[in-house]
């Protein structure tokens, strides 16, 4: 390996692109450099599970042709990135983890595939998701289990949890998710990347589906994770913006970050609650943000929260989840529950509960459940009329062992609290629910040796400056720190 491709594999997409540009390095070089880790070091790993290594070598040499030439392809030239599972990619299963769809080959580009091509990236392949992108693993009958490339008899989050950890590994240049229940921050907090939830609405969901032409559901958004913060800013300004028949009627404005320097940040650190409590080295981690960030002489308050009730939000929060991650049930499965329901303790507020009664909400019932949460959405407004950025943990422990028991036999423990497996959706649902952008930043590596990431809400549309924050805390926290085992080989 020459002394220009040592540790490459690393670099921000943006240095790539950049490199590639000025001649620094060939897209082929790059795009074989890739192609050979991943043959090396996937195997355990189990990221990359869908590889299309010609025809990203043939786009490879493309890129480098019309570089010879004097045309420039985009912002991303001749970068080689991968794509999550579940985006439509010619020539290429988009099946979700399920069986039903094993033959579910796409005939041409999904939205966002080809908004990066027409970039200057290519693809060397697709990463693995969690059957029906429904899990905080990445595992299923097709394509098998992720690990964490920091520890391979861990998660690495779900349902972007290949997404992540090709990202970690090292195995790509760029990545794209989905996101209804913390799918891109999930795994961007357990395998140290960063990663985006758009503002709801702002980027299409268009190319992320198993049926094409299917309404864009509720809560479900689509966005970047990176190496970086500057990628994930490039990587949604080609993401985002309307799909061809919306761009008939307008245009996305996005503002631009309102602050260049830390000190002029408004921040509420809420580094625990009750209601979803976390491992020390989360809460110390937020906390010891919070302390540096006050000593830069930003704003810092540990009591500030939004004026709502939170537990009343988190429910709401649930319900709307439930009903649109059932929405595809046959009628059989709608028949079975709803006869369940009509038997449920009218008091009986239990998860399973919960879930039951979302999965066959009434309409009229979907939409109070839908005016509450704008009651919600209005006192984040309030909110961020004082405030710019909430810092809160994303999940509650660095990365958990595999468990593959059913759902219900599942449970968290975190530094001896025992916790439902899905409680932790209570610190994603705060910026899913209320359609807030929120991104995932990393802040180092825990004494196990496994990452500790935060998130950063936002007010509606102020993606670039939850982006931008995480970038200034970059140059105090440090930024992604590759897996020890595989950034020396």
């Amino acid at each position: 390996m020459t002394d220009a491709m040592k540790n490459i594999e690393f670099q921000s997409a943006t240095e790539l692109a950049r490199l590639i540009k000025s001649g620094g390095v060939s897209s082929v070089a790059l795009t074989d450099h890739y192609i050979d880790r991943i043959q090396r070091f996937d195997g355990e790993i189990n990221a990359v599970v869908v590889r299309t290594f010609e025809a990203a070598r043939k786009a490879a040499q493309q890129a480098d042709e019309a570089l010879a030439e004097g045309r420039d392809l985009g912002p991303l030239h001749g970068l080689p990135m991968t794509i999550k599972e579940s985006y439509v990619l010619e020539d290429t299963p988009t099946t979700w983890g399920l069986e039903a769809f094993r033959e579910n080959l796409a005939t041409t580009d999904g939205l966002a595939v080809a908004r990066f091509k027409q970039a200057g990236a290519h693809f060397l392949g697709k990463t693995n998701v969690p059957v029906d992108l429904a899990d905080f693993q990445s595992y299923n009958p097709i394509y098998g289990t992720t690990g964490n490339p920091f520890d391979v008899t861990r998660t690495p989050g779900g349902s972007s949890g290949g997404s992540a950890a090709a990202l970690a590994a090292g195995f790509s240049g760029l990545e794209a998710g989905s996101d209804i229940g913390g799918s891109i921050r999930n795994p961007a907090h357990f395998c140290g990347v960063y990663g985006h939830k758009p503002t709801y609405g702002i980027v299409p969901m268009q190319g992320h589906e198993l049926v094409p032409g299917l309404a864009q559901g509720d809560l479900a958004v689509c966005g970047p994770l990176a190496r970086s913060a500057e990628d994930l800013s490039l990587a949604l300004s080609i993401m985002a913006g309307p799909a061809a028949r919306q761009g008939t009627g307008w245009q996305l404005a996005l503002p631009a970050a309102k602050h260049q320097r830390l000190k002029d940040f408004r921040v509420v650190i809420w580094a625990t609650d009750d209601l979803a409590p976390v491992a020390p080295i989360v809460e110390e981690r937020a906390l010891d943000l919070g302390a540096r960030l006050a000593a830069a002489g930003a704003t810092v308050s540990y009591t500030a929260r939004p004026n709502f009730d939170l537990e009343a939000g988190h429910q709401n929060y649930r319900t709307l989840l439930n009903a649109a991650m059932t929405a595809g049930m046959d009628r059989a499965q709608v028949a079975r529950l709803m006869e369940r329901v009509a038997h449920l303790d009218p008091l009986d507020q239990s998860e399973d509960a919960i879930n039951a009664r979302a999965a066959v909400l009434p309409h009229r019932e979907w939409l109070r459940a839908n005016h509450r949460r704008e009651a919600i959405r209005a006192a984040w407004d309030q909110f961020f009329g004082d405030w710019d950025i909430v810092v809160c943990p994303q999940m509650a422990s660095t990365a958990f062992p595999h468990d593959q028991r059913p759902f219900g036999q599942r449970r968290l423990i975190t530094d001896g609290i025992d916790q439902p497996y899905f409680e932790q959706l209570f610190w994603a649902g705060l910026a899913i629910n209320a359609y807030l952008p929120s991104t995932v930043f990393p802040t180092g590596l825990a004494s196990n040796g496994l990452p500790v990431g935060l998130q950063a809400i936002g007010g509606p549309f102020q993606d670039h400056l939850t982006i931008e924050f995480t970038r200034q805390v970059a140059d105090v926290l440090g930024g992604f720190v590759p897996p020890p085992r595989l950034s020396e080989s």
